[in-house]
């Protein structure tokens, strides 16, 4: 089976080759373009291609990799909402996507942005530098004793529970479905309840109709002043214009974003040499509370493997038409 990797990074084409020899009679060919309307005629002859969470897989480029009879979307990540999925239902192309790699890795990340943002790690990493040992700007607070809000508790969620339990946090929740085996420690409430009663919110749900900007200026609001955020999930459950109407009320301790609105254009590219004309991230980092990161939580050696294990497996599921709890 032949399968053409979209926009291959070195740590990509390492971690899948490495899994490959599990995998006899798969053949990989890696580019660096990522997928999109322009791009997908290059599958041609190709039984399926290997996209991320920033590729472009909507209706025309669904359309043409039916035409150069592709058969199979493989997405190497947990989200699909860039994915037009009821259109490839209609063109026969089945999609497939790695739900739960290392949901650790994600949870502690989320962790490390909220440890970073209360106790302001990136400023006084860069005074100290400057041989400045005051301790200006660098006060936090205690996350012993508080209340960690904890929204969506699937694997990432559920890990991240743990871990703030392992902080001697009391620990609140909001699902639509709730996890039983988590229940021992942590209570669940109203979406309401716990944006107004934490004091560390964490994101850690899908990107769907009812949770598209589910953080806006109006349950901002409703929060606790001195709040922490952390959005290690899909950047728009948050609307970013209202998130920096927040700060500049002066909500959040702190605020700390793997991901955001505005980051197709960026994830894993260097664009140090650009001017970012109009940019709201730019605005997002002018705050000194505010720590943004390449959405890199799913970015350790152990997560990597996974994705690559899981991702070759949907595609010979795919091949033998095997459904999974993989598919989409």
């Amino acid at each position: 089976m032949k399968l053409l990797f979209y926009d291959a990074k070195v740590y990509d084409k390492k971690s899948f080759d490495t899994e490959l020899s599990k995998f006899p009679g798969v053949e990989i060919e890696y580019i660096e373009e990522d997928l999109n309307r322009r791009t997908a005629h290059i599958a041609e002859g190709f039984d399926a291609v290997c996209a991320f969470v920033s590729s472009d897989v909507g209706r025309e480029t669904l359309d043409i990799l039916s035409e150069k009879k592709v058969k199979t979307v493989l997405m190497r990540c947990a989200g699909f909402n860039n994915v037009d999925t009821e259109h490839a239902k209609e063109l026969g192309i089945t999609v497939k996507r790695v739900p739960a790699y290392s949901p650790e890795a994600v949870a502690e990340h989320a962790m490390a942005l909220a440890l970073a943002v209360n106790r302001r790690l990136y400023k006084a990493y860069n005074k100290v530098r400057e041989n400045d040992f005051s301790l200006k700007g660098l006060r936090g607070v205690n996350f012993h004793g508080k209340t960690a809000g904890i929204v969506g508790t699937g694997k990432i969620g559920a890990a991240m529970c743990r871990i703030c339990r392992g902080f001697g946090m009391k620990v609140i929740a909001y699902d639509v479905y709730e996890n039983e085996s988590l229940k021992e420690f942590v209570t669940y409430v109203t979406l309401e309840e716990l944006l107004k009663t934490s004091d560390l919110i964490s994101l850690h749900c899908p990107l769907t109709d009812d949770t598209y900007h589910m953080i806006n200026i109006g349950s901002i609001r409703t929060m606790k002043d001195g709040v922490i955020l952390v959005n290690t999930s899909r950047g728009a459950l948050i609307s970013t214009d209202e998130l920096i109407e927040g700060i500049r009320l002066n909500k959040f301790l702190g605020v700390g974003l793997d991901v955001y609105e505005e980051e197709a254009g960026n994830v894993f590219e260097d664009r140090s040499d650009e001017i970012l004309a109009h940019s709201t991230t730019s605005r997002l980092l002018s705050f000194p509370n505010v720590m943004i990161t390449s959405h890199q939580g799913f970015y350790t050696m152990e997560a990597l493997a996974a994705i690559a294990e899981t991702t070759l497996q949907n595609l010979m599921d795919a091949e033998n038409g095997a459904k999974t709890g993989n598919d989409v």
